[in-house]
Order: structure tokens, then sequence, then C-alpha cells
């Protein structure tokens, strides 16, 4: 690194720790970064763009590459990418890298404070940051790479650190601003998006599983919008009229239920809008679209989906759990109030272990969740599992004595009831410590005899 970049780093954290004139210091230098001359200006202040509005930290390989990347190329010089050194001297001081971690970052927080504020400074940085990436998506080095990694010789994806981030985050970019000419590039992408390795680092991270490393992998246009949530693109893309609108991605969710999974309600309205989409398409683990935006706690995406008149609200997946029994054991109270609503919801509804919804919340500890399916007669508050355990006994089990007190106040809870191993509730209860359950279930029982 070069003396005077370590000089100027070294002042202008002085000044910061005297707490003397930030806005000046921090001004004097973004001054001094734009008088640079040889393209130093230019890259000092991308830097200094994309630190402080990239949706993660990046690393330094990253930030490098995307430096590097020419708005509109159709291939991806390497001669761009800038050393170290340069870079750190063409921000003049106002970031710092740790070499061993090989990260990078703005050199003090308020730094990221003033930026935010100087608006002037950055006039559009995620559509020109979705430009990039989608510019990096777009060339010809990444269309090359096989969507299976195993295709693709070792060094090919450690040679593009940038492949990762600009795959997940173009989307995120772009939905704050999106320019002319970043849909244009998208779309460009989509069109050529069968099998392309973006949507591999997409699938895996959406649907929260690790994709099988030797093939197993389909994402169509028409998923990533979705997932995304732009609609714009979205619309651009029905109105091809060249995607099959219910296709299922490799585990066979929908468009439409990544829409649901995501909380996008624009995107899910649309698809209700569409001649011939299928509502309640399941998976390969049997979740529809509903039990996608259930699970997921995205009230909005329920309730437009609970108002097409061929929903089935009520339809299990393969492990027998309702759309009211995935809200349930996450604890959205609002999507259970929304789904009891409907006739065709039965409360009491046991999956494949023979847990209901109000076993899974009582198991979670979801008081509301709980207060809310005990207003229903029809609940069975003292229903047993296969293992014998009721919603009472994964209460105390747990400690959750708001859920335990709800519970006790129905008349056909029995306190006293074993598991399968002859364990009571005031068993579980004071093998675990659980003092303030204990009280509660003494009471109870000192109750119950003083009855009789």
């Amino acid at each position: 690194m070069q003396e005077s970049t370590i000089y100027r780093r070294r002042e202008t954290l002085s000044k910061m720790r005297d707490g003397l004139g930030l806005e000046d210091v921090y001004g004097a230098t973004l001054e001094r970064i734009k008088a640079q001359g040889g393209g130093k200006s230019r890259l000092g202040m991308e830097a200094l763009m994309w630190i402080s509005h990239a949706e993660r930290p990046l690393s330094l390989d990253e930030l490098c590459h995307a430096l590097a990347i020419e708005l509109g190329s159709t291939d991806f010089n390497t001669g761009n990418v800038p050393s170290i050194s340069i870079l750190v001297d063409s921000c003049q001081g106002l970031i710092t890298v740790n070499k061993e971690a090989l990260t990078v970052r703005l050199v003090h927080f308020t730094l990221r404070e003033y930026l935010s504020a100087h608006h002037d400074l950055f006039a559009t940085p995620h559509s020109i940051m979705a430009e990039i990436c989608l510019t990096y998506l777009n060339s010809g080095q990444v269309k090359a790479l096989s969507a299976n990694p195993s295709a693709n010789p070792n060094t090919a994806i450690h040679d593009k650190p940038f492949l990762e981030y600009c795959s997940l985050y173009w989307g995120a970019h772009a939905q704050r601003e999106l320019s002319d000419c970043a849909r244009s590039l998208a779309l460009q992408l989509f069109r050529e998006y069968d099998g392309h390795i973006s949507g591999r680092f997409l699938f895996a991270k959406s649907v929260d599983y690790q994709i099988v490393h030797y093939g197993g992998f389909h994402l169509s246009p028409l998923h990533y919008a979705s997932g995304i949530g732009i609609t714009e693109l979205l619309a651009a893309l029905l109105e091809m009229e060249c995607y099959n609108i219910n296709e299922g991605d490799y585990w066979g969710h929908t468009p439409l239920a990544w829409a649901a999974r995501h909380g996008h309600d624009e995107i899910v309205k649309m698809f209700l809008e569409q001649e011939g989409v299928d509502p309640n398409k399941q998976s390969s683990s049997g979740k529809t679209p509903l039990s996608n935006a259930a699970e997921g706690g995205h009230e909005g995406a329920v309730r437009l989906l609970l108002g097409r008149g061929d929903i089935n609200p009520d339809k299990p997946d393969n492990w027998g759990l309702t759309p009211l029994a995935l809200a349930a054991e996450k604890g959205y109270e609002g999507v259970v109030r929304a789904l009891l609503r409907r006739e065709e919801v039965n409360p009491d509804e046991p999956d494949n272990w023979d847990r209901t919804p109000l076993s899974w919340a009582a198991r979670m500890g979801y008081e509301g969740v709980v207060r809310a399916l005990l207003e229903r007669e029809e609940v069975n508050p003292d229903k047993p599992d296969k293992r014998d355990r009721t919603p009472l006994a994964w209460a105390t089990r747990n400690g959750y004595e708001g859920v335990v007190r709800a519970l006790l106040e129905r008349e056909e809870v029995n306190h006293g009831k074993p598991d399968h191993r002859g364990k009571t509730p005031l068993m579980r209860a004071t093998w675990h410590g659980h003092l303030g359950v204990i009280a509660l279930l003494q009471a109870s029982e000192a109750a119950t005899h003083h009855a009789i």
C-alpha cells in the first residue's frame, strides 16, 4: 500500500476520533477523489457506491470484479480488474482492506451515514448496480457455464467471484430502481435463461434446500421474475405468451407458488388474473401456493388466494400439514385467523403424526395462535398425537406459561394425562425445571380437587 494512502487514512481517522468536522473531512476527501486522473476518480466513486449500497458486505474479489465490468459489454475483460493498491489509493483512505480475511469496508460507520445523506453523490446507484450485474450475467463467459456444476471446469466458478452476488441480488437492486437499460438486460437474460447458471444460485436460496450437485435443476423465467417480485418484468414475460404459467420448477413449485412464498402480493394478483392459472397445483412435497403463503406468513398473499372461489383452503401436503397447520407452527396469527374464517378449513385436522394445528402452536409457544384456535368449539384442546402428547404436554415440556394458562382455561384439558413414556405434564415441567408452569399445574390440580 502506498505511503501517501496510509497517511491520508491516518489523518482522516485522527480527525474522526477528535470529532472535528466530519462533514468537511469527508467532503474534502471526496473532492480529492473526483479530482484524480487516469480513471481513478471513476474507480474511487464506484467503489464507494458498491460498498455503501450493496445488499450484503462484499469480498475484495467481488468488489474488484464489479468495478471491472463495462456496462453493456458482451464479454468480461479480466484486464480491467484493478489491483488492491490501485483500488485503495483511488479511494483516498475512505476504505479499509483486511488482507487476511479478504474483505473491504468503509473506514468508519459515519461515512456510510454521510454517503446516504448526500444523494447527489450517486444519482441512481441501484439501477446502475442492477445494470452492471445483468451485464455480467449476460456476458459470454457466464453464459458458457453450465447450471450443472459437474459439467464446469474446476476453476470456472472460482474464477468468477462476482457470479453469486449478481445472481442473487440484481433483482433487489432492480426492484429499487428499474431503468430502461436494466429492463432490457433482464429480458435478454430471460430469453436465454433455460439452463443459465444464475438460476441455480437463486433456486438454492429461495427454496431453502441445497440443490443436488449432479443435475436436477429447473427454473423458468416466470419463476425468476416471481421470486424477485418485479411486476413490470413479469408483465413483459406474460405478454410474450411463450411460457407455461403452471410449469413447475425442479420441486414442482409453480411461478404462483414462488410469488406466494416470497410475499409478492402484486405478482400473486397478476397470476390470479391470468386465464388458466391453477391456484391449487401441488409441488412434489404436496404444497400448494396457499401453503407457501401461509408458511411464509404472507397475510396479503393468503387473502388474495382465499378470494378465489376455486381455492382449496384446507389441502394438506405430503406430511398431512394443511395451510392452517403450517401457519400455526410458525406463529402467524393473522394468517391463522384469515384461514379460520373459511368454513372448509378444519381447525382440528391432524397431520401424519396426529398433531393438530393447536398442538403445533402449543409446542412452539405461540399464545396468540393458541387462543385463536381455542375460540373454535370444534377444536379438541386435549387431543393427543401418536406419542400421546397433548397440546398441554408440549407446552409444559417447553415451559410456555402463557400457552399453559390458556389451555388450562378449557375444562376438557386433563392436566394429569400421561404421554407414551408415562410422563404427565407436571412430571415433564418438573424435569425441565419450569417453575412457573409447575405452579400453574399445581394450582389447576388443587382447584380440581376442591371442586370435587
